[in-house]
């Protein structure tokens, strides 16, 4: 992408908000628009004290608007705060007390460019609650995070290398009939065509 990047800012109160705009109206990597603006925002900057209920209302809003990148300016998260915004759409989270305007710039550059930047310690916490999720919920249902059990990962491995239905069940020890179940519910969780394009989509999202 070249050019500054289309900003939308949303703030909970007044001052934040002209005190966001004053701050990032002179960055020349950024372009500012307003929210009724024709320009679409690639990046929305959020700045509140904390995630409550209107907070909530507002990232669930800019997503279903097509504006899916969010930058959190916020004080204060809990655990569950930050899976609802990680939920919601957001991709950066600055504290406000080290939102410069140069980090905010940074980090809106690089939200743009599809990269997530969350703070060290939030991002530590983050990687605690996907590993409890994994223990306590995923696993013991015989999945993982990429949504695949472990039966419809080898299934599809091998249908990726080529090998038919007669292959895979005899390489695995499945009936013909498992290998084909298995294969349409994937192919109908995630609203695919067919055998073919399930095997893309995998492979693709970098699910096997």
């Amino acid at each position: 992408m070249t050019g500054p990047v289309p900003v939308l800012l949303s703030a909970a109160d007044p001052i934040s908000r002209a005190g966001l705009t004053a701050a990032l109206r002179c960055r020349p990597e950024l372009a500012l628009v307003g929210e009724h603006s024709s320009e679409p925002a690639r990046v929305a900057i959020v700045a509140v004290d904390s995630l409550d209920a209107a907070a909530l209302t507002v990232l669930r809003g800019l997503r279903g608007q097509g504006c899916d990148r969010t930058v959190l300016v916020i004080n204060e998260l809990s655990d569950q705060d930050l899976l609802d915004a990680v939920e919601s759409g957001v991709c950066a989270i600055v504290w406000r007390w080290e939102a410069t305007a140069s980090w905010l710039a940074q980090t809106v550059v690089k939200a743009a460019a599809g990269e997530a930047a969350l703070p060290a310690a939030v991002l530590a916490r983050l990687l605690k609650q996907i590993s409890r999720l994994q223990h306590h919920v995923l696993s013991p249902r015989g999945l993982s995070f990429t949504g695949l059990s472990a039966r419809e990962a080898d299934v599809l491995k091998l249908a990726a290398e080529g090998f038919d239905t007669n292959d895979i069940a005899r390489k695995l020890a499945y009936s013909k009939r498992t290998v084909s179940n298995i294969l349409h519910t994937v192919t109908s969780r995630y609203q695919l065509r067919n055998r073919t394009h399930a095997v893309a989509y995998v492979i693709r999202e970098g699910l096997i």
